[in-house]
């Protein structure tokens, strides 16, 4: 096999192995499933032993585990509020706004932190926001607010743990710590508002997230990037949602209305157009 062709392979694996998250995730929440809390446990546990395992088993480089205890706490936010997000939201439409999010959240640090931007990324970030807002705003169709603000705030968490790890000289490691350090910070808020009963669906697709969409899928991506240009790793990305999308059409009898096929146009096309011409001014 070509590396190149075993390079687009992995990459589809990957975005498969992301997208599998939210179904995974709507199909153990929906309707009477069980507790969203009790689902980020058992995915944060899952992902953890599997990390730890991938690290332990290396065969070259550092193999303690790293990280820190922000990074942990932002995972939390992120994994408690997606999951409690999708008990109420399609697929789809969590998975586009989760993207969106994450994405103009890091752009808009970036600018904020004086990063010199043209009108190009400008506009792509107003797209994109214009996008959201198209989830958020009253009408038909409109996903449940509360699920939709949740999901916001799980972007927020992912982006600030992104932002934190740029530059991690060990990715896998960073990420095994991580996880480690998020189970008794996630264990918490189960203890105290949670619910107790476990359904044997919703904790089998906990474990499938974390060890294989979360676990799996981190260290096959880290194992692809250096094979990736900034370009084609940020833009490949952009398929995860619609990834998502399809897969919920499809397997959990969801519909694309017009607010999706909407969103998703404004969100992704705003999104390709900023990282776009970003990575190209990077590579110039």
């Amino acid at each position: 096999m070509s590396p190149a062709l075993r390079t687009a392979l992995l990459t589809a694996l990957t975005l498969c192995c992301f997208a599998a998250n939210s179904i995974l995730t709507r199909l153990a929440l929906r309707g009477d499933g069980m507790d969203g809390l009790a689902f980020s446990v058992i995915r944060i546990a899952a992902g953890a032993l599997m990390l730890a395992l991938l690290l332990s088993r290396r065969l070259t480089g550092r193999r303690a585990l790293a990280g820190d205890w922000p990074s942990a706490l932002a995972l939390v936010v992120y994994a408690a509020a997606f999951s409690v997000a999708y008990r109420s939201i399609p697929s789809g439409t969590g998975a586009l706004i989760l993207f969106g999010v994450v994405q103009v959240t890091m752009i808009g640090t970036g600018l904020v932190q004086g990063e010199r931007a043209p009108w190009q990324v400008w506009l792509g970030v107003l797209l994109s926001v214009a996008g959201l807002l198209v989830f958020l705003m009253p009408g038909l169709q409109r996903p449940p607010l509360a699920g939709s603000l949740l999901m916001l705030a799980a972007g927020i968490g992912w982006a600030v743990y992104s932002l934190r790890g740029r530059g991690n000289r060990d990715p896998l490691a960073a990420t095994a710590g991580n996880f480690v350090r998020a189970l008794p910070l996630a264990l918490l808020p189960w203890l105290l508002v949670g619910e107790w009963t476990l359904d044997a669906r919703g904790v089998a697709c906990a474990i499938a997230s974390g060890a294989l969409a979360s676990g799996l899928g981190y260290a096959l991506w880290y194992t692809v990037l250096p094979a990736l240009t900034a370009l084609r790793a940020s833009l490949v990305q952009l398929a995860v949602p619609l990834l998502v999308s399809a897969f919920g059409v499809l397997f959990l009898d969801e519909t694309a209305g017009a607010r999706l096929l909407a969103g998703s146009a404004l969100i992704v096309g705003g999104l390709a157009l900023a990282t776009l011409y970003r990575a190209r001014r990077a590579a110039g």
